[in-house]
């Protein structure tokens, strides 16, 4: 008997288990436009938020009503509780079969080494290589993946769902280097292509999140919710190809210090440098506009070279690198762009709103993370639904229901110029950043609606197209939330109003061509 075909589209935490699982009963065909295990989870350093029996053992006082307390108190209100209770609740089981194919977290004393990050009430993050986390995680899948049977395609962009009879039933393909177009045929497609942090000036995410599923997905037909939702990491490094600075330096003690050396956020929040992400990032960027856009400081100088180089081996090099003795001297830091917490809706099994597509991992919105993840809760939420994606595709079932979506195109302009990403890049920094007003982002929404993106051979024109699609929705959702709630800042509406502690979800109003 034929087994049916699943296209997974992305390989990393959220492809590769969801391959894996489904080649057991599916014939898995697997794209990525990069190389197998590109992606974001390859540069998650902090870890995976999970609270393990093991750790009970060993006196860590934890559980996961408080692993749940903690992720609806960081979701500023749109936390969808049942959301938290399936992957919180899950999640032991998830990182037990990481780690029976071969992931290797951090052990001390033959015990699980656990950190603790910001707006967590105790230490339950796991960690891999000290600071390695997703790149051993992608190790451990790629190898296992290689066992599993699964056909992969590398280098291979998807430019198209396929949509017959208002259901998805393949994609249209495009071989990188060749030029090569192709159709893939399946019974259920899953995307599982990340984030879309290239929507702005500056990020913590690898060149290749552009938004390609979520655009993929809106030209569809799906539903999209809380676009506006985007979170800012508090602490890139603040020079040229720095990259992150995990969350877990500040767990480990660490402390942001302004240019005069004052300890700043200790009159904003009583966990000063450990309070929400949305808190700590724009603290920074006010204290920066207040020094003239310079950095702030991570002061790491009392956790002692030793210490820093065994716990933070890759932050180590890298520090040096840029000729930053961080055991001697503090760390330059700024906020960027570091993942989407709306995305294409889906039930928690990942199916979204249109028959035969499923969306799991940064792609996808299941309301976990509502106005402000908790940090390390991305992995363990990829890991946990890709494992219930798998298994519901045995069970269609009937498509996610999505509320009353709001239909979405904006009014196009001419005369119409080819974006540059540059100038998208900036243009959504300026407007849907960290802080936000009405002005801005309506002047914004003109910008981007006088712009086209002309479509030719090349990756980066189907990315920029897909940039543009995005960039388009997350200014006009901005909009819509007239409020301030989480990581969505609005000046102009610095209140959190009651009546919009809702999801907002958004579908692509028939006919449009934007």
């Amino acid at each position: 008997m034929t087994r049916p075909r699943l296209l997974v589209v992305g390989s990393g935490i959220a492809g590769l288990v969801t391959a894996i699982e489904a080649a057991a009963t599916h014939e898995v065909v697997l794209v990525t436009k990069g190389t197998l295990g590109d992606g974001s989870t390859r540069y998650a350093q902090g870890g995976i938020a999970v609270v393990l029996d093991e750790a009970a053992r060993h006196g860590v006082a934890d559980s996961v009503d408080a692993h749940v307390a903690d992720t609806l108190a960081a979701g500023a209100g749109l936390v969808d509780e049942a959301a938290a209770r399936v992957v919180c609740g899950e999640g032991p089981d998830a990182v037990a079969a990481l780690m029976r194919w071969g992931t290797r977290f951090d052990r001390t004393d033959g015990r699980l080494a656990l950190g603790r990050e910001a707006a967590h009430s105790a230490h339950r993050i796991l960690h891999a290589q000290g600071d390695a986390t997703g790149a051993e995680i992608v190790r451990a899948l790629v190898a296992r993946l290689a066992d599993a049977g699964v056909e992969v395609a590398e280098h291979s962009l998807v430019t198209e769902l396929v949509v017959t009879d208002d259901a998805v039933v393949g994609a249209r393909c495009v071989d990188v280097p060749t030029g090569r177009r192709s159709v893939v045929e399946a019974d259920a497609v899953v995307l599982a292509t990340g984030g879309a942090g290239h929507l702005y000036a500056h990020t913590t995410n690898p060149s290749s999140a552009t938004g390609d599923g979520l655009a993929l997905a809106l030209r569809a037909g799906a539903v999209v919710t809380d676009a506006e939702m985007y979170q800012f990491h508090p602490t890139r490094l603040a020079v040229p190809g720095g990259g992150l600075i995990s969350e877990a330096v500040r767990g480990e003690g660490a402390v942001l210090r302004d240019r005069r050396g004052r300890r700043f956020m200790l009159r904003v929040h009583p966990d000063a440098e450990l309070a929400p992400r949305d808190v700590v990032a724009r603290e920074i960027a006010r204290v920066m506009l207040e020094q003239d856009g310079e950095p702030v400081l991570l002061d790491t100088t009392a956790l002692g070279a030793d210490f820093l180089r065994r716990r933070f081996p890759g932050l180590d090099r890298r520090c040096r690198a840029h000729g930053i003795a961080w055991d001697r001297e503090p760390v330059p830091v700024t906020p960027a762009a570091h993942y989407a917490m709306g995305g294409v809706r889906t039930d928690l099994d990942g199916r979204t709103s249109l028959p035969g597509l499923w969306a799991v991992g940064e792609v996808a919105c299941t309301g976990l993370h509502g106005a402000n993840r908790l940090a390390s809760n991305s992995l363990l939420e990829a890991a946990v639904l890709a494992r219930r994606c798998a298994g519901s595709l045995a069970r269609p079932g009937a498509a996610v229901h999505a509320g009353e979506p709001v239909p979405f195109a904006p009014e196009l302009t001419e005369p119409a110029r080819t974006v540059r990403r540059e100038d998208l890049q900036t243009t959504m920094w300026t407007a849907a950043g960290l802080v936000r007003d009405r002005s801005t982002l309506e002047e914004a929404a003109a910008t981007l609606a006088a712009w086209r993106c002309p479509v030719d051979q090349t990756t980066q024109r189907y990315e920029d197209a897909n940039l543009l699609e995005v960039a388009r929705l997350v200014v006009a959702a901005a909009l819509a939330r007239a409020e301030s709630r989480g990581a969505h800042h609005r000046s102009d509406a610095p209140a959190t109003d009651p009546r919009l502690q809702r999801h907002l979800s958004w579908v692509r109003k028939e006919g449009s061509t934007c």
